[in-house]
């Protein structure tokens, strides 16, 4: 088992019309032994933009704490929020940056970009170096990744709205903690819109 995968976690962020939602699980562990059951692995980057980091706990506090450091930097000397396509390419750097020593994690970043009247949707994810995947429609990450794509294959639909993108990505979400046996003991979906972010507990399988 690598460092990657010593703590457990499942994490989808997936693109509805208008809207971005990401859903994760709360479970920290090391390897099968429970530590905690309400660990916070996604965190609020801006009004905007949501950003879930998976993989080893220490690293995913302090990557926030470094990605933090960064955007409050960035809005001092520009005087503006920064958009989520361009704090997708910020995460991707500064992972590179350390890629002798890299941060064991996976981050997923969901937000919208302004576009006209519209808002586009924004979904990244990466490795442990930086590499930057976006597909556009639904991301993956953490040790449940394999499992979470079949489902997200199979549930998703384009131009969704904020209910049914929550009933979708809480359902692929639940399908792939009954199979990860290092993830679970109950589970977040935050879904983002232009004038909110609504946040839900999800019940789970306590085992």
């Amino acid at each position: 088992m690598g460092l990657d995968s010593y703590n457990g976690n499942s994490m989808v962020a997936m693109a509805g019309k208008n809207c971005v939602a990401i859903a994760t699980d709360t479970r920290l562990s090391t390897e099968l032994m429970t530590v905690d059951g309400n660990f916070q692995r996604v965190f609020k980057v801006n009004d905007k933009t949501l950003m879930g980091i998976s993989g080893l706990g220490t690293d995913v506090q302090t990557f926030n704490a470094l990605m933090k450091f960064k955007m409050n930097l960035y809005k001092l000397q520009e005087g503006r929020d920064m958009k989520s396509s361009v704090f997708s390419k910020l995460v991707s750097t500064s992972l590179y940056e350390k890629r002798w020593g890299p941060y064991f994690v996976s981050p997923l970043v969901a937000g919208l970009d302004k576009e006209g009247d519209q808002y586009k949707p924004v979904i990244c994810t990466y490795d442990s170096i930086g590499y930057r995947e976006h597909s556009g429609n639904f991301e993956v990450a953490g040790t449940g990744a394999q499992l979470l794509y079949g489902c997200c294959e199979a549930f998703y639909k384009p131009d969704m709205g904020p209910e049914e993108l929550f009933e979708v990505i809480s359902n692929c979400l639940l399908s792939a903690l009954d199979r990860d046996s290092l993830s679970g003991w109950g589970a977040y979906v935050y879904v983002l819109t232009p004038d909110e972010l609504i946040v839900r507990a999800l019940k789970t399988r306590q085992d």
